[in-house]
């Protein structure tokens, strides 16, 4: 079912994305939250199963969350991983029943504490692989991928004309998305997979 934030609650949701994005915008990978559309095509994209477990990073304020519970996944099923203490704090008053852990995507062995040892059915991923080393994008996305049920994907969150990692032969593949032009900026989702 469908939750709309307040008035109040979506002034709120911008004002700490905005106070975060001037103070730290490496952390960020725009200037703008993530519009309801490029979230739902990255959800339809990353095709998590209601019945399993759906891994999220880098959740932001919250609109793929969102977007997830729309689709059907339900909130319990849910495994968000977000370094920021404001953006840990707006989640979990937000979505109360969401997994939402404070840690470091990029040590998901550390953060994901007792959910290590899940086999997620998707992963959703909203963090700015651009803004990170390219030495650090590659093992960032083979260690979801290993996360993941046999035929599941990374859905990525970008607003690049190439992709954040190119393809690895033998170890990733990767296609994009069209754009979603109801974004500023345009965004798309590239999809991670294992050949």
């Amino acid at each position: 079912m469908k939750q709309g934030l307040s008035l109040v609650g979506r002034i709120e949701e911008e004002v700490l994305f905005f106070r975060t994005w001037a103070t730290s915008p490496l952390k960020m990978g725009s200037v703008t939250p993530t519009s309801r559309a490029l979230a739902g095509l990255m959800v339809e994209l990353a095709l998590a199963d209601p019945e399993g477990y759906t891994l999220e990073t880098g959740p932001g304020t919250g609109v793929v969350t969102q977007a997830l519970i729309d689709s059907g996944i339900p909130a319990a099923r849910i495994v968000s991983v977000e370094y920021d203490k404001d953006f840990c704090r707006h989640l979990r008053k937000r979505f109360p029943g969401v997994n939402v852990i404070r840690g470091d995507a990029l040590d998901l062995a550390n953060a994901l504490g007792d959910y290590r040892d899940i086999k997620f059915s998707a992963a959703l991923s909203g963090i700015p692989l651009l803004n990170l080393p390219k030495a650090k994008r590659a093992p960032y996305l083979l260690a979801l991928l290993d996360r993941l049920l046999p035929g599941g994907v990374v859905s990525q969150l970008s607003y690049s004309f190439t992709p954040p990692q190119e393809a690895i032969p033998s170890r990733l593949t990767v296609r994009k998305s069209k754009w979603v032009t109801a974004n500023f900026p345009p965004g798309r989702a590239w999809i991670y997979s294992r050949p």
